[in-house]
């Protein structure tokens, strides 16, 4: 049986052990933030509503529809997907958003240029690649932006009669993480680090 001291030094070093791993999670985010190559992306809206976190608004890219084309190494024969990774090669076009050039299962066979980024989403099993096949939807886990509450709505109906982006953070292993709302030039909302 646990001794009174015994039990408060358990709970102690249970407590410091979740804030390590929170702490951990949050430093991870804001390196990226701080450190990513930064890319802009041109959004597509879809939702504006989540009942526990508030307004957002629910973001499709360019590069959320990968031609299958696109993928460099696609195996002779196979014609659906495994639930895998994907590097998506970007590169800036004359506008200035970032555009997919080429793609690989699992990992690029060359690091990026200097004028280019590899941003890494995940491919659900079951996507169509044989030679007739259209488009995979990778996810690159950037689909979500939240807003203060109130302005997801009006948002997401400008972003129906204007162009929108977002300025994206990409570490060099890949992850992506929104920095910030963008309304043509203007900013419209910025990620803390913290």
């Amino acid at each position: 049986m646990m001794t009174g001291k015994k039990l408060i030094i358990s709970a102690v070093v249970l407590a410091l052990v979740q804030i390590g791993f929170l702490s951990w999670i949050i430093a991870g985010r804001a390196a990226i933030l701080r450190d990513g190559r930064q890319v802009l992306l041109r959004v597509e809206p879809v939702d504006p509503r989540d009942l526990l976190r508030g307004d957002f608004i629910r973001l499709g890219y360019e590069i959320s529809q990968i031609p299958v084309k696109l993928i460099a190494n696609v195996p002779a024969g196979k014609l659906s997907s495994d639930d895998t990774s994907i590097v998506v090669r970007l590169k800036q076009g004359a506008d200035g958003y970032w555009e997919a050039t080429t793609a690989w299962f699992g990992k690029a066979p060359a690091p990026a240029a200097s004028d280019e980024v590899d941003i890494v989403g995940q491919v659900a099993e079951g996507w169509d690649l044989s030679p007739e096949a259209t488009a995979i939807a990778p996810d690159y886990g950037i689909q979500r932006f939240y807003l203060p509450e109130g302005e997801g709505m009006a948002i997401q109906n400008d972003m129906r009669v204007r162009p929108f982006g977002v300025r994206v953070a990409i570490a060099a292993n890949g992850t992506a993480q929104i920095k910030a709302l963008m309304d043509g030039d203007k900013t419209l909302f910025e990620e803390p680090l913290y």
